[in-house]
């Protein structure tokens, strides 16, 4: 009976026989059981899971379980594949690699590109996404308009954000050198457009299987790399 009661209210506090599940004696068996019941049901001895930052990024974790970079949708081999395919364009393009709508690769590009124009005195992160995002659904409909097979944006996006390494590396210039002296910049900034337009075009050709309108794909593709130059430039 609780202290302090009135024994006429007919209220009678009984002790519990149920034991401690926190207490030292109950805890191996509970655990026990635990493990029998897994083994029973799966036919295998329950696993012991990893509990760290690396089993967290890694295949430490449960068993059969992707890593984390994988179910982010970041694949490190097709970024390292499309780079090489952007810093090669004459090497034969394997189409496979852009099945994906990877956008980890131009997303870090765009962001190194920003950082490099910020660093040189030019705060341009606003204009950097809005022509990137105008020129791609610009693109994108152009390329729809023009192709039967047709393209998404997102692998649009991806295409013309892998080619812009070439005008990163032109930012990077910028870091060492004042690209507005003269007409040192105009010069400079030639051949990262053509390199660009040159990737993109040819990437684009290739998966859309427009060979013979080459010319009319890399004119809108010239334009929207043009504007990063001069973004990068001035």
């Amino acid at each position: 009976m609780y202290a302090g009661s009135n024994p006429n209210d007919g209220l009678e506090f009984y002790q519990t026989q149920y034991a401690d599940p926190s207490s030292t004696a109950a805890g191996p068996a509970a655990h026990g059981s635990a493990d029998d019941f897994y083994a029973s049901s799966y036919g295998t001895a329950m696993p012991i899971v990893e509990r760290s930052w690396l089993a967290a990024f890694g295949t430490g974790g449960f068993p059969n379980e992707p890593p984390l970079m994988e179910e982010l949708g970041i694949n490190f081999q097709h970024i390292k594949s499309k780079t090489l395919a952007v810093l090669n364009p004459l090497k034969p393009l394997d189409t496979k690699i852009y099945d994906d709508s990877d956008m980890a690769g131009p997303l870090l590009f765009i962001l190194v590109l920003g950082t490099f124009l910020l660093l040189s005195g030019k705060s341009q992160f606003g204009y950097i996404y809005g022509v990137a995002l105008m020129g791609t659904v610009g693109i994108w409909a152009i390329l729809n308009l023009m192709s039967q097979e047709g393209i998404e944006v997102m692998r649009t996006a991806s295409i013309l954000g892998y080619c812009l390494l070439p005008v990163v590396f032109l930012g990077s210039i910028g870091l060492a050198i004042d690209l507005k002296t003269g007409q040192l910049g105009t010069f400079a900034a030639i051949l990262p457009i053509a390199w660009s337009t040159y990737s993109s075009a040819t990437m684009f050709v290739t998966v859309l299987s427009m060979s013979e309108q080459r010319l009319l794909v890399a004119y809108p593709v010239c334009l929207f790399y043009t504007s990063f130059a001069l973004l990068t430039v001035f």
